[in-house]
């Protein structure tokens, strides 16, 4: 019997843990970045490109690698369920209000997203290919209308 209660405490120990670290997370950082794509672009520059594990350093000093990963995965998870759920006139306003609070030319910025296409790499890991492709096809579509917008022409290679 002692055995199965210490256990059932762990296994509580371990959910209060998790839902701190997830509440530590958005309290003391993921609040304070007022568009969804930025909270995207965040969470996913935390993500391991050779492990795909989320690393933040005061994230895990409070509590635990594994316990910080998880806080970190399911953040970015719902950031991009977020994102995917929001119509494209609502995703263009998050856009736009991402690119306001950004310093830099928007020219150049919207030129760089177009030639290298970072936004490619923001989905996590765990978002299934239909997921990933309604996210590229969606974005794809907004870049174009911001390059419209913003008159970004692409300049002449042989020129």
């Amino acid at each position: 019997m002692l055995g199965l209660l210490s256990m059932q405490q762990m296994v509580r120990s371990k959910g209060n843990l998790e839902r701190g670290a997830a509440s530590d997370l958005w309290r003391n950082t993921l609040s304070q970045i007022p568009s969804v794509f930025g909270r995207m672009i965040y969470l996913s520059s935390l993500r391991s490109d050779n492990t795909a594990k989320y690393e933040h350093h005061g994230l895990s000093l409070v509590f635990g690698d594994a316990v910080a990963d998880k806080a970190l995965r399911n953040s970015h998870l719902q950031a991009f369920s977020e994102w995917l759920s929001s119509s494209l006139e609502e995703q263009k306003a998050d856009l736009d209000l991402y690119l306001s609070a950004l310093a830099g030319d928007k020219k150049q910025i919207l030129l760089t997203w177009s030639r290298l296409a970072p936004y490619r790499n923001l989905p996590p890991a765990s978002a299934t290919r239909i997921e990933r492709r309604l996210y590229v096809a969606d974005f794809e579509a907004l870049l174009q209308l911001l390059r419209n917008a913003y008159d970004v022409v692409f300049p002449d290679r042989d020129a």
